[in-house]
Parts: C-alpha cells; sequence; structure tokens
C-alpha cells in the first residue's frame, strides 16, 4: 500500500524534513494553507566560517489572511546575490560544490514570482540529488487527512529538534570548526556528503 505523508512547503529546508519523508511513496504539498511569518517558508539556515547564517527570502504582503501560493517574491531586494553568494562562501570548498552548485543557481537565475513555486522547484530538485524517489503531489484545498501523516505545523523555527520524535543528529564532516551543527539546510549534508546524503538521513531517524 502506498504512504502518503502532508507537508508544508519551505525554503531548502533543514535536514529533519528530509528525514520525516524518506519512508513515504509521496508527499503531498500543502498548497492552499494561509501564509505564516518566521517559519522556514521563507527561511533556511547555513554554516558560515564563524556562524550559522540564516538565509531569507523578502516578500510582498505576508499576512496571515494571503494563500501561501500567492504570496509574491520581493526582487527589489538583491537577496538572490546574497544568497547565491553565502552559499558560495559556506560551501565553495566543500566536495561537491561543483556538482551541485550550477542546478541550484540555475532555479535562482529564473526569478520565479511566487515564493511557493519556487520553493517547489528547489524542493524536486533536493529531492532528485537526494536520489529520493518520492512523487510530489499537491493539495487542492485545505482539509484534514485520515490516511496520510500529517506533518503539517509540526516542524516550527521557534522549537529546536530535540523537542520533536523525527531527528537524531548523525554527524558527517563540516568544513568548518570540530564541533558538528545539526538540522542546517539541506544542502549542508549535499554539498558535504553528495552521495553519502541518503544513507546520513537513514541513521538519523530519531529511536524512542
Amino acid at each position: 500500500m502506498e504512504k502518503s505523508i502532508v507537508v508544508d512547503l519551505f525554503y531548502l529546508p533543514p535536514i529533519e524534513f528530509f528525514t520525516a519523508i524518506q519512508d513515504y511513496d509521496r508527499i503531498l504539498v500543502e498548497r492552499s494553507d494561509n501564509y505564516q511569518k518566521q517559519t522556514y517558508r521563507n527561511r533556511a539556515q547555513i554554516r558560515l566560517a564563524n556562524k550559522v547564517e540564516t538565509l531569507s527570502i523578502p516578500v510582498y504582503g505576508g499576512n496571515k489572511k494571503k494563500k501561501y501560493s500567492q504570496i509574491k517574491i520581493d526582487y527589489d531586494q538583491k537577496w538572490t546575490n546574497v544568497h547565491l553568494r553565502g552559499i558560495q562562501s559556506a560551501y565553495g570548498k566543500a566536495p561537491f560544490f561543483e556538482h551541485f552548485f550550477p542546478y541550484l543557481e540555475d532555479v535562482y537565475k529564473k526569478k520565479i514570482d511566487n515564493l511557493y513555486d519556487f520553493n517547489l522547484e528547489l524542493l524536486t530538485l533536493c529531492l532528485a540529488l537526494l536520489r529520493m524517489n518520492i512523487e510530489v503531489t499537491e493539495t487542492s484545498q485545505y482539509r484534514e487527512y485520515g490516511q496520510e501523516t500529517d506533518l503539517r505545523g509540526v516542524i516550527k523555527t521557534k522549537e529546536t529538534y530535540s523537542e520533536r520524535a523525527i531527528y537524531q543528529p548523525n554527524p558527517y564532516m563540516q568544513l568548518f570548526g570540530s564541533d558538528f551543527v545539526p538540522n542546517l539546510s539541506v544542502i549542508d549534508l549535499l554539498f558535504c556528503e553528495g552521495p553519502h546524503s541518503l544513507r546520513i538521513l537513514q541513521n538519523s531517524r530519531k529511536i524512542e
């Protein structure tokens, strides 16, 4: 029987997200919910030499009464250059940077108007680079689900991963410092581990 999971759509999602979806055949991306500020919908975390940096996408009219799928990205702010330069600074010397960065850069260069559509394209790319054979579909209306696992509203920026029963860090070799930083954006894992990323995800399941 096909296993499905309903998910929120994030910007370059954290490793925890992919740990949660890895055993499913299909993900249902929630298209019909209202936009929420201060979430992973428009922010992702990467590791620089001296700190963890949050990359944030500026948007127009991000209020709770507006549908996520209607939120427009603010390209008047030169955030794409900031994000791409930040990613290059963080991972330019990573083992698999040259393999994966051009695919990522191509998505940014499209200047997709809607945040939802931009994030969906990035999610599809990340699944392909991770070699996760998961079908991606979208909801047509906001509703409760019975058969499917519901991950909506579970992964929050205001809580740590340790408060949820999803992800247990499986350390891998990061570029900076000797202390492992868990649950960064999945691109941290991809650039550092490449084809080994899926094994890391499999070993990151939280066992209670």
